[in-house]
């Protein structure tokens, strides 16, 4: 009777973690990712904070080139202090592996973060793609528990569509998990479309993968009601 009760009680308690959204961390490529090639540009946000460091409080983006290539943050948000350190052509690992030197050291209010479409790019399947962003998120968490943590949603692109399901596995998977982690998930796969479904040509620029004004004004309106 008394190895029924343990039996009955762990079958409870499994039900009610699956139904409160926890579930067995997912793998992840931390282990075997080199992110030694970024290091220049990491010595280089160091070099500037030197001489100009980020307010304590401030709202850093960082990620991959979307962030890095939107150069009117400052602009985009006026009033806010916003800091960018979006670096290349960066994985979900290689924000991770920086995150202490790049994000955390800055005592942020808020984060905000796009990365994930290179990892889908280099072969990466959706379900490690999604470990590194939960070993991202508990990585950020543990470090700034206060700190407000937003996401923005891998992109659709025309040089890249043909990874669209992929994308959109990784964008559902972590959407449910920032649902359940008191993480903010925007979704801006759907407002970069247009009325036939495919990718809007008039928002990227000529490489068919990086956006240009009119989709940097898409995500503006999209991040700006986020900020805090």
């Amino acid at each position: 009777m008394r190895n029924f009760r343990v039996i009955f009680f762990l079958a409870g308690m499994a039900g009610w973690l699956a139904a409160a959204g926890c579930a067995a961390t997912p793998p992840n490529s931390l282990a075997k990712h080199d992110a030694s090639k970024w290091l220049a540009d990491i010595k280089a946000f160091e070099a500037s904070d030197a001489t100009n460091p980020p307010p304590r409080g401030c709202i850093v983006f960082t990620g991959s080139s979307y962030i890095r290539k939107w150069t009117t943050l400052a602009a985009d948000f006026p009033g806010l202090p916003v800091v960018n350190r979006g670096f290349g052509g960066c994985h979900l690992a290689d924000v991770c592996a920086y995150a202490d030197r790049i994000v955390i050291k800055y005592a942020p209010r808020e984060v905000v973060i796009y990365a994930g479409g290179n990892d889908i790019n280099s072969g990466m399947p959706p379900k490690l793609v999604f470990g590194d962003f939960v070993a991202l998120m508990t990585k950020l968490r543990q470090a700034l528990p206060q700190t407000k943590l937003v996401f923005i949603s891998c992109p659709p692109s025309p040089k890249r569509w043909a990874e669209t399901d992929k994308i959109k596995t990784v964008n559902s998977l972590i959407a449910d998990y920032c649902t359940h982690h008191d993480i903010q998930f925007i979704n801006t796969f759907p407002l970069m479309l247009g009325a036939d479904g495919l990718p809007r040509p008039d928002i990227y620029v000529d490489d068919r993968l990086h956006m240009n004004a009119t989709g940097y004004a898409i995500w503006r309106q999209a991040v700006a009601p986020c900020l805090q």
